[in-house]
């Protein structure tokens, strides 16, 4: 069987888009856009993908000349669809580490004329250690810091060379965080004013919200996907159809102009404010899943779409989506409705086998973000705690309950005998160990009173340390789905 690569690819296209991140997120998201656009007419460009990090290699995108194949599959408007494209977005590959230069002059180039980066949430942040004179700097910021500054000098300070930036990093307002960053390391490597002038007058920091699910390579169909697809390519990636793209920033109609996504039909959203979108997303997408699927794994579950073909763990999360977390976002509920609908429609996906295991990654921090609020919010309308969300909680401190360590993390175990890697901060999973032989009630208190996980002790919520407390007890004494069959009785 033939291999994706040279023998598909047309005339490769001038890269005016540096990509921070070669990821699976990247590759079925802003590249797979970028390619239908420039299919279309609309745009006419390549995308240049950086390395971010020294680990990892290049070498699967070299032996396919950087083609790839993105596959979205789902169900949308109650209509099946199966989309392979195969992607030739990508103009160059650049590997920092081993070749600066090459780095450099991508900086350099007349052509550029967009940034895209997705580093992680961990990724946009500032540290004071890192070294201008380090080729490569060692933090994402720094390296953009070099990198625009590159370009700043070539141009000796010309506004109309400065940069479109477009972080997708899943923080609020990525791109004035990025900014942030950028300045602080101008002002601590003493590059000049002039500099930091260019910044402000020539480049826009524009602050995205991404959403679709890629579930990555198709590991458990490797077989089945090459033989539908007639070659083998080691980067095809899986994501669902569903995709949003919200860029925003004061100067939002110039990025538009350039940058015109949205005329191919795609997706993007231009304007000058992600909030409302945000708070949409997290709310309802993020939080039904984060307020669901601890209790669905520990029930026996693996996978998303199997969540939502069982009548128990689906009334759940539907009385938790429309009953409980819907009425809390501040958007017509008509709208917010229309998109949790959309929500349901995407967990049933049967094609992503999105892994439970990896929706858990970091529940603590995930629960605070996606689930609190909503929960705050319900109980001031209410007057009373919504049953699921603060079921969710319960079931939190279940799935994070254990005293056994491994390699960086925790060691779970679920009723029928399987075993689980629990993943989280060190001072996370710290504190569950020192604290899992607790009775459920001194359990619930300690764990409802760790400010460093919630801001707030949330003993102090009307009837919140008795309702947990309650939970847990049930769960421990009649299992994890009697006790949530309970609570929707």
């Amino acid at each position: 069987m033939r291999q994706i690569g040279k023998q598909d690819r047309t005339m490769r296209k001038k890269a005016v888009v540096a990509q921070f991140g070669e990821g699976n997120f990247l590759r079925a998201f802003a590249e797979e856009m970028i390619d239908v656009a420039n299919e279309k007419g609309v745009f006419d460009g390549g995308v240049a993908v950086i390395k971010p990090i020294p680990f990892g290699s290049l070498d699967t995108f070299e032996r396919q000349d950087a083609m790839y194949t993105v596959i979205l599959r789902g169900i949308m408007g109650g209509q099946k669809i199966v989309e392979n494209r195969a992607i030739s977005a990508i103009s160059q590959m650049i590997d920092p580490f081993t070749d600066y230069e090459a780095y450099l002059e991508l900086a350099r180039s007349e052509a550029l004329r967009f940034v895209i980066s997705n580093t992680t949430e961990a990724g946009i942040t500032y540290d004071e250690t890192d070294k201008f004179d380090k080729h490569p700097a060692a933090t994402f910021p720094g390296k953009l810091t070099q990198f625009l500054y590159a370009r700043f000098e070539h141009f000796a300070g010309a506004k109309d060379r400065g940069l479109i930036i477009l972080p997708v990093e899943l923080i609020d307002q990525n791109g004035d965080n990025l900014r942030e960053c950028v300045l602080k390391f101008a002002k601590l490597w003493a590059l000049p004013a002039e500099f930091t002038a260019w910044l402000d007058d020539a480049c826009i920091f524009c602050n995205c919200l991404v959403d679709r699910i890629v579930s990555g390579y198709p590991s458990d169909a490797k077989s089945l996907e090459s033989e539908l697809l007639g070659y083998s390519d080691e980067l095809m990636v899986v994501g669902e159809p569903f995709g949003l793209w919200v860029i925003a920033s004061d100067k939002h109609a110039q990025v538009q102009k350039e940058f015109p996504l949205d005329t191919a039909g795609l997706p993007v959203v231009f304007t000058d404010d992600t909030r409302p979108y945000r708070e949409r997303k997290v709310r309802i997408l993020n939080g039904a899943h984060t307020s669901s699927v601890l209790a669905a794994y520990l029930i026996g579950f693996d996978t998303v779409d199997e969540v939502m073909a069982d009548p128990t763990t689906r009334k759940f999360i539907e009385q938790a989506l429309y009953g409980e977390i819907a009425p809390t976002v501040q958007l017509p509920q008509d709208e917010v409705r229309k998109f949790a609908e959309s929500v349901v429609e995407r967990f049933e996906n049967p094609f992503l086998q999105h892994k439970l295991l990896s929706i858990s990654l970091n529940s603590v921090a995930k629960w605070k973000a996606r689930v609190l609020p909503s929960l705050k919010d319900s109980f001031a309308d209410a007057g009373t705690l919504p049953p699921c969300l603060s079921f969710s909680l319960a079931a939190l401190i279940a799935f994070y309950r254990s005293g056994k360590h491994g390699d960086g993390c925790l060691i779970g175990k679920r009723a029928n005998g399987d075993i689980y890697e629990i993943r989280d901060d060190a001072y996370v999973l710290d504190f569950f160990a020192e604290n899992a032989s607790l009775e459920a009630r001194e359990l619930a208190i300690a764990v409802l009173g760790n400010t460093a996980f919630w801001g707030e002790d949330l003993n102090k919520l009307n009837g919140m340390t008795d309702t947990i407390a309650s939970h847990l007890i049930m769960i421990e004494q009649q299992g994890m789905e009697a006790a949530l069959k309970f609570v929707m009785d």
